[in-house]
């Protein structure tokens, strides 16, 4: 059956492709409630996608926030089953300016395809799913029963994530995951995703003043909150790029012999990765730029602003100031711990006179790992082997994808990252693409992979599915 579905995927590509283009048109920015009508156009688009599959419970799951869409197949009894998880949500297109190609339209330009969600991840969820609807239009169905979850909340946190679980535990159950989110870390050398950094963040307000004053009265007499704020932050890093917030560090295992020497097969130029970005090399010494990108933390200010910005002039002495901070977490750190030294850090550094108030969101996400011995990483690394011919590397993901940590946390299961995007498609900025030669390589992935995991049982998963939460 395997080969009639990759030969029926491959033949239907033009229709893939239309699908996905149509997929791409619907502004769905979970964001900003301007792209509202877009957020719903997108469920409503999934919902027929799924029924016109034959799943006739496709359904919304709703936590308080943007609804996940939901669908399911159990006609494999006796066989495992596996939750696919991808999201409908997208990142907002500002600036406008800078695309060269309208955001929502989707454009071929050589062999790339260009469009917001086009690499994260619309194009990985449509090959999911339409890998998906392959195996049931053959006789036999899917070699493993399936349950498809698409988040609309993922490019913001996934705020209403544990909720939708919370309420839907029983419909949610499964024996692991398989997320098109969280694609490939080479073109040329093939990897496997065994984990990715956690997250967490804040905002800090700084207040020095009860309003802001004339800088000729008052200049030189009181403190500037802008002065301040950027001293503060400042003092998060040392002068060679070290975290240098106390306690930060202390959860953070040493790199094993092993993960620096897969982190090194990529023999990448940090030189020329940075210089890619138009930027210079800098980071926390002694590792390499894939080692402090996958396998150590970050923290890092994502904005920093206060008093005028306005066009021209204003001669005032700001009395506030504010600032976004996020933290990329590694396994062994808690995000609530993490978070909270950085912020004994800064409170202790605060300057007489000043006040800090601190705005925290969800708790945020541990770091999550697939172990070696898993069955999905024995599936998906017999899988890579096949593609490519090469032993897949294993590698971590520097970026954060909530959904692992939520669902093993919260239901006990693990998940594969079997996306096909690639590190080079300008994710989360203008001029967002993906690769066409992506689309049949991952058709043939996915299907292969669906039929390497209907050869296991549920009780093949039952070591892991029992296993505390990740670390």
């Amino acid at each position: 059956m395997l080969q009639t579905v990759i030969d029926d995927l491959l033949q239907r590509q033009e229709a893939i492709r239309a699908r996905l283009d149509q997929f791409l048109r619907l502004p769905s920015v979970s964001a900003d409630p301007a792209f509202a009508d877009g957020m719903r156009a997108a469920r409503e688009f999934l919902l027929q996608w799924l029924r016109e599959m034959g799943l006739d419970d496709a359904r919304l799951l709703d936590g308080g926030g943007q609804p996940a869409v939901f669908a399911s197949w159990n006609g494999a009894p006796g066989r495992a089953t596996l939750l696919i998880y991808g999201h409908y949500d997208v990142q907002p297109p500002a600036p406008l300016e800078q695309w060269r190609t309208p955001p929502f339209e989707p454009t071929v330009q050589g062999d790339r395809l260009y469009a917001r969600g086009a690499s994260d991840v619309k194009g990985s969820t449509t090959i999911a799913l339409e890998t998906v609807a392959a195996f049931l239009r053959q006789p036999g169905g899917c070699p493993v029963n399936i349950k498809l979850f698409i988040e609309g909340e993922e490019e913001v946190g996934s705020p209403s994530l544990a909720a939708i679980v919370e309420q839907h535990r029983d419909l949610l159950a499964a024996d692991a995951m398989i997320s098109a989110d969280g694609g490939r870390a080479s073109e040329t050398i093939a990897t496997i995703n065994v984990g990715a950094r956690g997250m967490t963040g804040f905002e800090v307000a700084l207040t020095t003043a009860d309003k802001e004053v004339h800088s000729g009265r008052y200049g030189g007499t009181i403190r500037n909150a802008v002065h301040e704020m950027a001293r503060l932050v400042a003092s998060l890093h040392d002068a060679d790029g070290r975290i240098a917030v106390p306690g930060f560090l202390e959860a953070v295992p040493p790199l094993t012999a092993a993960q620096r020497a897969e982190t090194a097969a990529f023999g990448a130029d940090e030189v020329a990765f940075c210089a890619d970005v138009g930027a210079t090399p800098f980071g926390e010494p002694g590792y390499t730029m894939r080692e402090r990108v996958t396998l150590r933390p970050a923290l890092d200010v994502n904005g920093l602003w206060g008093g005028y910005t306005g066009a021209g002039a204003k001669t005032i002495i700001p009395n506030e100031a504010f600032a976004k901070v996020s933290i990329r977490l590694v396994p062994g750190q808690d995000p609530a711990q993490a978070r909270q030294a950085v912020c004994d850090h800064l409170e202790a550094r605060c300057p007489p006179g000043c006040r800090l108030e601190f705005r925290f969101g969800r708790d945020g996400s541990p770091a999550s790992s697939l172990p070696p011995e898993h069955p999905l990483f024995r599936a998906g690394s017999a899988v890579w082997l096949a593609l490519s011919g090469q032993q897949p590397v294993p590698v971590r993901l520097g970026a954060t994808v909530p959904i692992t940590a939520v669902f093993k946390a919260m239901l006990g299961i693990d998940t594969l990252m079997f996306g096909f995007n690639l590190p080079d498609e300008d994710v989360h900025a203008p001029n967002e693409f993906f690769h066409l030669d992506s689309i049949p390589l991952g058709l043939r992935g996915w299907a292969m992979l669906l039929a390497e995991l209907g050869q296991l049982r549920p009780a093949d998963f039952d070591e892991y599915r029992l296993r505390p939460g990740m670390a």
